[in-house]
């Protein structure tokens, strides 16, 4: 319903984003025009849509929620599948569980780090997600946190957080064994890593985007390890098998995209995103600006941080992924 009052209408499905597998089904997020902290889109739409899709691309069911949808996280454990919206400030989240979406909202607000929630994992039977956007309603404590343990309370549809580590956390350098102060101003998407992963196996994972730097953590929250990378990045999908699919979703396309192997187990594949860059310019892409491109498709050294691009068949804008051995 435009502005949310009024005659409803229908409009295609707009920039899918972020894209999660459960029980053998894709779940997708389309953002459809709508704000980072839930304004109204150009066509006066205040929802974005939660997809379930087969493997192969049918709909199987959706789901509007109100606000943007820009993290999403599987809990195989329970079956449930997790959407936050509004990823700057004035965030909720979103559960859907048998066909059945619950709202919940943040019994602190605004949230102590005075932004909203991005990324969503699930490490342990602990819900983790992304402090994203510090300050963005006021200033950050220097100790705010970077990733809240989330619980649930289905009674009064409530989310109470508490934090996992802050920004400015110490953390052991992957690449020369020091040890750093965390300065994070950008906490983004979150992952666990695979059991298989020949580095940092079953550590959760925070993106901290504009800063180029991944920060590994164990299910306590302590013992913090940082890569600094040579590319900014969004969502990273690690291959578990040779064979499988990629789900990517390409927002500026519109798509969901599916790219199969052979697949070096063990890789970190990624969206390489120039453009979310800390020194990125205000307009971007733009021709004035060749050293800030549109995304790529790429792949994360775990070791050294080095990202570089992957060589594919085909065209792609990479923006959310997800493996599916």
């Amino acid at each position: 319903m435009p502005n949310g009052t009024g005659t409803a209408k229908t409009e295609h499905l707009q920039q899918p984003d972020d894209i999660v597998a459960l029980g053998g089904k894709i779940y997708v997020g389309f953002q459809n025009g709508v704000g980072s902290q839930g304004e109204v889109a150009p066509s006066g739409n205040l929802d974005s849509t939660l997809v379930e899709f087969t493997p192969t691309g049918s709909i199987v069911k959706q789901w509007d929620v109100t606000g943007k949808i820009d993290g999403m996280g599987a809990d195989p454990a329970t079956g449930r599948v997790l959407a936050s919206v509004n990823e700057d400030s004035k965030s909720s989240l979103y559960v859907e569980s048998g066909g059945t979406i619950t709202h919940y909202t943040y019994a602190q607000s605004p949230l102590p780090h005075k932004g909203g929630t991005d990324a969503i994992s699930v490490l342990n039977g602990k819900i983790l997600i992304s402090a994203s956007a510090p300050g963005t309603s006021g200033k950050a404590p220097a100790n705010a946190p970077a990733v809240y343990v989330v619980t649930l309370n289905a009674t009064a549809k409530t989310a109470a957080v508490a934090p996992f580590f802050a920004i400015n956390a110490t953390a052991t350098s992957v690449t020369t064994g020091g040890k750093i102060t965390l300065a994070l101003t950008d906490p983004d998407s979150n992952l666990v890593m695979p059991s298989s992963s020949p580095k940092f196996p079953g550590d959760f994972m925070l993106n901290s985007q504009g800063d180029q730097e991944l920060i590994f953590s164990p299910a306590t929250g302590q013992s913090l390890q940082v890569l600094k990378i040579s590319k900014p990045v969004d969502d990273t999908a690690v291959a578990t098998s040779a064979s499988g699919s990629l789900y990517i979703t390409d927002s500026s396309a519109n798509t969901v995209d599916v790219m199969t192997g052979p697949f070096k187990p063990g890789t970190a594949y990624t969206s390489v995103t120039p453009c979310n860059a800390n020194n990125a310019p205000a307009v971007c892409p733009a021709s004035s600006a060749p050293q800030f491109p549109a995304n790529s498709f790429g792949m994360i050294d775990l070791t050294s941080g080095a990202v570089s691009n992957v060589t594919f068949s085909g065209t792609l804008t990479p923006k959310g992924m997800v493996f599916v051995p």
